[in-house]
């Protein structure tokens, strides 16, 4: 009922379209960075190698990342070579890209 006894109360101002079109665009740039960055940034969990082991598991929420590095990861590979659980057995390729296997004993 306003807006039929005062015709101008709806509409922008000028001065006020720039601002909603300029706080819009940088709204769009943000969201845009932010999925570019999603989409490129690397991920520290990848892959196993050079002495850190990642294994995924299957989990109850969906999925389980274990992620050791150093003496931590020479030591979980040890278990998983000494195991024959499914952790182990999920964790033995993963160990073998990072460098980790048991040494081969000889004849």
């Amino acid at each position: 009922m306003y807006a039929r006894t005062n015709p101008g109360a709806g509409r922008l101002t000028p001065r006020r379209r720039r601002i909603l079109a300029i706080v819009g665009a940088g709204v769009i740039l943000i969201l845009g960075g932010l999925g570019v960055w999603g989409a490129l940034a690397p991920d520290t969990y990848a892959g196993s190698g050079h002495g850190c082991v990642n294994v995924t598991l299957p989990s109850s929420t969906g999925g389980a990342t274990l992620h050791y590095c150093g003496s931590a990861a020479r030591s979980f590979c040890q278990a998983a070579f000494r195991s024959r659980d499914q952790i182990a057995l999920r964790a033995r390729p993963q160990c073998m890209l990072a460098g980790l296997a048991p040494a081969a004993t000889g004849p």
